[in-house]
């Protein structure tokens, strides 16, 4: 097959994305398909079929300690590079590996679909309301088997000129401690956990600062936790243990931050807790061929998801290929069942 592994862009996952989509497209060809590794915000030359080879191009990507500043890279007007919607059109499928922003909210699901082109993973339906944050917990707070903080929207129309009184409300509602971080944001970008009153104003600030849309949510203490589902099933849990602080952007994506536990050292009744948990969320949210959701438990055994991602991190460090590996799954095995489910939609779409 002819596969357009599309990454980079211009969200604050942007590198992330260079590393995922690096690493995919040389599983990709090592499977044998003719892959081009596209960046959505970068120019090509008008012979695309050039562009797709079956020899791996060695193209990696290192990704820093902080989330690069995306409003020093571009000024781009139009979201895609030239030529890339036609780097696009000539593939069977495009292996979206574009994290954060409209390779994750929707935007570019849907505008593949108004132009005919097959993509992996979920729809842009699933991936809007998967992505905010906000609407996610509506959909699923009230869903049996699914434990979910409590938490209030944040709307940086409301917070402009009216600061401190807005962060005391949000203290009033949620009560310390808390997490604040924006609506649709990933990675960990932008997120802070408040312990005390005078954190909560710049932490607000911080949230909004990348989003109009934020969320402050009660701050669960326990052990951190994530279970992907591939193909409908749950794959063994893993462990995240950050060697200081919690799993942000840092601790994500350098080497030696955080230990990886999988399958996770917990009771096999806490695990099947979590399976179901993240089976749920992918089907309730309509999600399609993969996803991740994440958890915390408490002391006391309970069982808290946090939220779903559609687009799983699939650089070496991440944690879906580590619990594909756990059960038996190699990285290049697992790129392929991802093409293969997303394919599985559009025969069940057409049928």
């Amino acid at each position: 097959m002819k596969i357009a592994v599309i990454c980079g862009g211009l969200s604050p996952e942007r590198e992330v994305s260079l590393s995922t989509g690096s690493t995919v497209a040389s599983a990709l060809r090592q499977k044998g398909h003719f892959v081009a590794l596209v960046d959505s915000a970068a120019d090509y030359p008008s012979d695309v079929i050039s562009l797709y080879s079956d020899k791996d191009s060695g193209a990696s990507a290192v990704i820093r300690e902080v989330a690069p500043d995306i409003a020093a890279l571009s000024d781009r007007v139009e979201y895609f590079g030239k030529n890339v919607i036609a780097v696009l059109k000539e593939a069977d499928i495009v292996f979206n590996a574009l994290h954060g922003g409209a390779g994750e909210d929707g935007r570019l699901q849907a505008c593949l679909d108004l132009l005919g082109i097959k993509y992996t993973g979920t729809g842009s339906s699933g991936c809007a309301v998967s992505m905010d944050k906000t609407i996610c917990k509506r959909i699923m707070f009230p869903v049996e088997g699914v434990d979910m903080p409590v938490g209030v929207t944040l709307n940086r129309g409301d917070f402009e000129g009216n600061e401190q009184i807005y962060a005391d409300e949000v203290l009033q509602r949620v009560g310390l401690p808390m997490v604040v971080k924006p609506a649709c944001g990933g990675s960990s970008v932008g997120v802070s956990i408040v312990t005390d009153r005078e954190e909560l104003l710049p932490a607000i600030e911080l949230a909004l600062s990348y989003e109009p849309k934020a969320v402050a949510e009660q701050y669960v203490k326990g052990r951190e936790f994530s279970c992907g589902v591939l193909g409908g099933r749950a794959l063994p849990v893993i462990e995240i243990r950050p060697k200081s602080g919690f799993y942000d952007y840092k601790n994500k994506y350098q080497s030696g931050c955080t230990d990886e536990i999988c399958p996770a050292d917990i009771p096999e009744s806490a695990s099947e807790r979590m399976k179901a948990a993240a089976v749920k969320m992918h089907e309730e949210l309509g999600l399609c061929a993969y996803s991740r959701t994440d958890f915390i438990m408490t002391e006391d055994g309970r069982v808290c998801a946090l939220e779903a991602n559609t687009l799983p991190g699939m650089t070496p460090m991440s944690l879906l290929p580590q619990e594909a590996a756990a059960a038996g799954i190699s990285f290049i095995e697992l790129c392929q069942i991802i093409v293969e489910e997303s394919l599985n939609k559009y025969d069940r779409t057409d049928s």
